[in-house]
C-alpha cells in the first residue's frame, strides 16, 4: 500500500507541567486527511501509551520491500483508519516522542538514580547531580487531561467541531478514559486496545471531586531513560507460528527502534558501551496517574451510554493484567474496567494468543485494524456490538458467560 502523506502540527500548548507550569510549549500532532472533499468530517484521535510514543505506536512505516519502491504501511494503524475515511489525527504527550520535552529531561542526570549508570558513556554522567530546582512530577494526571484539551480543541476546530472518536492504546486509559468522564459532549466513542486500568488505583478523597488530585501528588518522578536491552526490546515481539509475516522479529524490532530513535534526536544519542557510539535510550514523562479506578469509571454515567466503549486485549498480556498482590497502583485488570462501565453500549474481545503489543505482529496488526474499522463504522465488530467474547485464533466468536 502507498505511503500517504501526512500533516505535522505544532499545536501551541500552555504546560501545567510542575517542571515547567506556565510555558508556552508544542504538542506534536500528526494529521492523516482521509474524509472526502465536501464530506462530514469523521475525526479520530490516537494516543500513545506510558513509553512508546506515537511513532511507531500508531504509525510506523516499514522501507520498501525487496523489488518495490514504495514503503510498507501495512502495521500503520493510523493509516489504515485515513484509507477507511477517517481524519486521523495522532499526539503526543509533552515528554513523550516528538512533543516538548521539559530541560529537566534533557540531563542524564536527571533520570532515575537506578537508570544513570546505564546513560554514562554517551555523554559521560559522572559526577553530576540532578537539577536542584527539580522537586516535583515531571507530568501528573491533570497535566495530561489538559495537553488532551488543547488537542480536543485543535482538531474539533478543523473538522465542524464533530465530536471525536478516541482510540487509545495501552496507558492511554489513564488519560483518555478520565477525559471522557469529564467531557463526554467532545468524545463519540471510545476504542481501547490492551488498556491499563488499577481498580484500585489512586482517586480524590473529596467524593464530590472525584478527578481532583488525591494527596501526596508532590512527590518526585524522574523521567525515564533506558536503553534497548534494558526496556526488553524486541518487547515481547517473540516468534508465534502462523502470526509472522515476512518480516522477522528482530528486523521487525530493529525498525520500531529505528523510529522511537527517529522522534528524539537528544535520546539517539545515549547509551551504549562505546564512547561516541551510541545505541539510544527511549525517553518518556514518567506520570503520576489519578482519577481512573472502580470509583470513578462509573462517573455519570457516561462510558457504556452517551460514549459507546469497545475494548480489545490479548490472553497473554501480562502488562494490562498483573497480579493483585502487586498492591492497588499496580495490579491492573481489563476485565474488570469492562466490569466496572455501568451502561450497556460496551464490547470486549479477547483474542487468544495476543500479548501487549499485537500492532508489530503482523496477522494480528491486520485484525486489530479491521476490528477498529468496524467499531468506527458501526459500533459492531465480527456482528457483535455487545458483551464478553473471546476470538480464538482462526477468528471464530464465543461469548464468555
Amino acid at each position: 500500500m502507498a505511503h500517504l502523506t501526512p500533516d505535522d502540527h505544532k499545536v501551541k500548548h500552555t504546560s501545567t507541567v510542575p517542571a515547567n507550569s506556565g510555558e508556552e510549549i508544542e504538542l506534536f500532532v500528526r494529521e492523516y486527511k482521509g474524509t472526502a472533499s465536501g464530506g462530514t468530517p469523521k475525526p479520530v484521535l490516537m494516543l500513545h501509551g506510558r513509553s512508546v510514543p506515537a511513532l511507531p505506536g500508531c504509525d510506523l512505516v516499514l522501507p520498501p520491500p525487496g523489488g518495490s519502491t514504495h514503503q510498507d504501511t501495512s502495521y500503520s494503524w493510523a493509516q489504515a483508519l485515513a484509507r477507511k475515511g477517517y481524519d486521523v489525527y495522532i499526539m503526543d504527550l509533552q515528554g513523550s516522542g516528538r512533543s516538548h520535552r521539559p530541560k529537566v529531561m534533557d540531563e542524564p542526570c536527571n533520570a532515575n538514580p537506578a537508570q544513570r549508570s546505564l546513560l554514562e558513556t554517551n555523554p559521560g554522567t559522572q559526577n553530576c547531580s540532578p537539577t536542584a530546582t527539580y522537586a516535583y512530577q515531571l507530568g501528573n494526571s491533570k497535566s495530561d487531561w489538559d495537553e488532551l484539551t488543547t488537542v480536543v480543541k485543535f482538531i474539533r476546530a478543523r473538522c465542524n467541531n464533530e465530536k471525536i472518536a478516541f482510540v487509545g492504546w495501552s496507558a492511554a486509559a489513564f488519560v483518555m478514559g478520565p477525559y471522557t468522564l469529564q467531557h463526554p459532549g467532545d468524545v463519540a466513542s471510545l476504542f481501547l486496545l490492551a488498556p491499563v486500568f488499577p481498580p484500585n488505583g489512586r482517586w480524590s478523597t473529596n467524593p464530590a471531586a472525584p478527578f481532583a488530585a488525591p494527596p501526596g501528588t508532590g512527590l518526585p518522578t524522574q523521567p525515564e531513560s533506558k536503553p534497548a536491552a534494558v526496556l526488553g526490546f524486541p518487547m515481547n515481539l517473540t516468534s508465534k507460528a502462523g502470526l509472522q509475516g515476512t518480516i522477522s522479529d528482530k528486523k521487525l524490532a530493529d525498525h520500531v527502534w529505528q523510529s522511537i530513535m527517529d522522534s528524539d534526536s537528544l535520546g539517539q544519542k545515549w547509551g551504549g558501551t562505546t564512547a561516541g557510539a551510541p545505541e539510544g535510550v527511549m525517553r518518556w514523562r514518567n506520570t503520576y496517574w489519578w482519577g481512573w479506578n472502580t470509583k470513578t469509571v462509573p462517573h455519570g454515567p457516561t462510558l457504556g451510554s452517551t460514549v459507546p466503549v469497545c475494548i480489545v486485549y490479548g490472553d497473554q498480556d501480562r502488562t494490562a493484567n498483573t497480579p493483585e498482590e502487586l498492591g492497588p497502583v499496580l495490579h491492573f485488570s481489563v476485565p474488570k474496567l469492562y466490569q466496572a462501565i455501568p451502561g450497556t453500549k460496551k464490547l470486549m474481545i479477547r483474542v487468544e494468543g495476543w500479548d501487549h503489543n499485537p500492532v508489530w505482529e503482523r496477522k494480528p496488526a491486520q485484525d486489530l485494524q479491521h476490528m477498529c474499522v468496524k467499531w468506527l463504522d458501526g459500533k459492531k465488530v465480527y456482528g457483535v456490538e455487545s458483551g464478553s467474547w473471546v476470538m480464538d485464533a482462526d477468528g471464530v466468536l464465543g461469548e464468555v458467560g
